[in-house]
């Protein structure tokens, strides 16, 4: 039988639809991500740890839940919208619907939702808090809910390694709350990884005698993680480094710059980024709530732009054999084509070889 709840945002709206998943309330940062599939990577992506996610795609779960396709081990959203999800998924990969994954994982959900609504109000109010409940609650009682200690709460407890076959280089990847596929695409590339925790000091990572050093993705506010941002300045110079996600804020606070919250972001599969160099357009995948100030960079250069937006979607600098980018690095490859991100990062790994 279905079980009428409410989803109340911080601006007074209130939405009706039903419970699937977990029972109980939840309260979160309102997001939306645009992803038309993919919503197993979005439920266990650690960036999201916080937030409550609106699917802007009205179908949601039609083929079920697969282990694989995972990012992490478990999901960090803090509750899921849809406009509709599927009951009766039919995958051959499958291992159960999303509505008992959910459920067994303690995530709440609401479907019936006017998701495309709810994503018109986020895009011209910007990202607000929100609250999933059995009853309607007060608006203003969500205004001091905020997302704290979140690369804290979504690192990994411990070091462990993945090795492939015919490696030439190791990394350590410091893992802010970094996605499995980004380990995976590294080993794709002849990389072993060591993946080390966000706690972990410099010394520590120069310890581990590696090639390269990765600054993983991850969620929340950058300018919340100062000791990380003491230790990453440093290892510059040290070691090639390459960021993404987080890490390519953090590493730009780094080197100086400014970062800022966005009024919604950018979260789903299919934002365009633009390389200046070669003025070539790469669809890309993003999650994140906060960028850096294209004018502030005083270190190095810019890179990637946003086409819809034009903030800053990467830099490199040279001084400190640095790259970084604010996308899955995945992107920037075609069929037939070398990933231009990731043969840079494995030369400068080669030339610092060289020069040692």
């Amino acid at each position: 039988m279905k079980k009428k709840v409410y989803l109340t945002l911080q601006n007074g709206t209130v939405f009706e639809g039903y419970r699937f998943g977990a029972s109980g309330d939840a309260v979160g940062e309102l997001v939306f991500t645009t992803g038309v599939v993919g919503y197993l990577e979005t439920l266990t992506d650690p960036a999201y740890y916080g937030q409550i996610v609106v699917q802007t795609f009205p179908m949601v779960g039609n083929y079920g839940v697969i282990e694989s396709d995972f990012e992490s081990e478990t999901p960090h959203v803090s509750a899921y919208v849809v406009r509709e999800y599927c009951e009766n998924p039919s995958n051959f990969r499958m291992e159960k619907d999303l509505n008992t994954y959910l459920t067994e994982a303690g995530v709440i959900g609401i479907y019936g939702v006017d998701t495309r609504e709810l994503t018109k109000i986020i895009r011209e109010y910007g990202v607000m808090n929100a609250c999933i409940s059995d009853k309607k609650v007060d608006a203003k009682s969500l205004e001091n809910y905020r997302i704290v200690n979140a690369v804290k709460t979504v690192t990994p407890k411990k070091v462990t390694t993945a090795a492939t076959e015919n490696a030439k280089h190791t990394v350590a990847f410091w893992d802010f709350g970094g996605k499995n596929s980004s380990v995976g695409e590294l080993l794709s590339y002849g990389i072993n990884v060591i993946r080390v925790p966000a706690d972990y000091t410099a010394k520590q990572i120069l310890d581990l005698e590696v090639d390269g050093i990765v600054l993983s993705d991850g969620p929340g506010d950058p300018k919340e993680n100062g000791e990380i941002i003491e230790q990453i300045k440093c290892l510059l110079s040290k070691k090639p480094i390459f960021a993404f996600g987080l890490g390519h804020q953090l590493l730009a606070i780094a080197l100086g710059a400014k970062t800022k919250k966005m009024k919604y972001g950018h979260r789903g599969s299919n934002q365009p980024v633009k390389h200046l160099e070669s003025d070539r357009v790469f669809i890309s995948t993003q999650n994140h709530g906060y960028v850096v100030e294209n004018n502030s960079i005083v270190k190095g250069k810019l890179t990637f732009v946003n086409v819809n937006d034009g903030t800053c979607e990467g830099f490199e600098c040279e001084e400190y054999n640095a790259i970084s980018v604010q996308f899955a690095p995945s992107a920037c490859s075609a069929a037939g084509e070398t990933n231009i991100l990731y043969t840079q990062f494995i030369a400068n790994m080669e030339k610092e070889k060289e020069n040692a």
